[in-house]
């Protein structure tokens, strides 16, 4: 069966899955697996030499007590959306399974990332918070500018925006995440139920990050 995951993005609610459609889910999946060409970048600050301004009473909250604070942007790149555009014109059931299966594939990429920051913080010392993106809470969107900005992301990963503030490539991730230097509540409180563990560095030396 096609990835529960996947299927949540679908909407799926314990409907009966047919072969046929199960096998068009799958070749969506693969398909995705070819076009996408997943990159990131990342940059650390101190709380008080931060190079943009963070407007909310919930990012400030979320980095309280934090020691340094990361700014990450991840994306799947051009070749998704235009993807999604050919499938558009094609045959629009496989580009919905498409488009689900590239969600999953930036969240999974971006959980691959947040897993690899958790393991470097872990080798200092440090807890991390989960990730907040700009649209959270009242983070308005209206920092993706100077928060690509501050990454090089255009010039870096292709990275740009449309005039409401939305990222093309449309399949991109933006986020911050506060380093601190004690655990943090709100994260899972176990490896087994945590989106992470799969790519968890942490899990195989028997150390939790939290």
């Amino acid at each position: 069966m096609a990835h529960s995951e996947l299927l949540r993005y679908l909407g799926y609610s314990g409907q009966e899955l047919t072969p046929q459609l199960e096998a068009r889910i799958d070749a969506m999946e693969e398909r995705c697996r070819e076009v996408a060409r997943p990159a990131f970048v990342s940059r650390a600050f101190g709380p008080e030499t931060l190079p943009l301004e963070l407007p909310g009473n919930d990012i400030a909250e979320h980095l309280r007590g934090a020691v340094e604070v990361l700014l990450v942007a991840v994306t799947l790149g051009l070749g998704v959306d235009r993807e999604l555009r050919r499938l558009s014109l094609t045959d629009p059931l496989d580009q919905v399974l498409f488009d689900a299966a590239a969600t999953w594939a930036v969240e999974r990429e971006t959980d691959r990332v947040e897993a690899q920051v958790r393991a470097d913080a872990a080798k200092r010392g440090l807890y991390c918070s989960w990730r907040f993106s700009p649209g959270y809470g009242d983070l308005p969107l209206d920092v993706q500018p100077a928060l690509l900005a501050v990454l090089n992301a255009s010039r870096r990963l292709g990275i740009t925006l449309t005039p409401s503030n939305l990222m093309v490539p449309t399949k991109s991730v933006t986020a911050i995440i506060g380093l601190h230097p004690t655990p943090q509540p709100g994260l899972a409180s176990s490896c087994a139920v945590c989106s992470l563990s799969e790519f968890c560095a942490l899990r195989t030396r028997g150390v939790r990050c939290r």
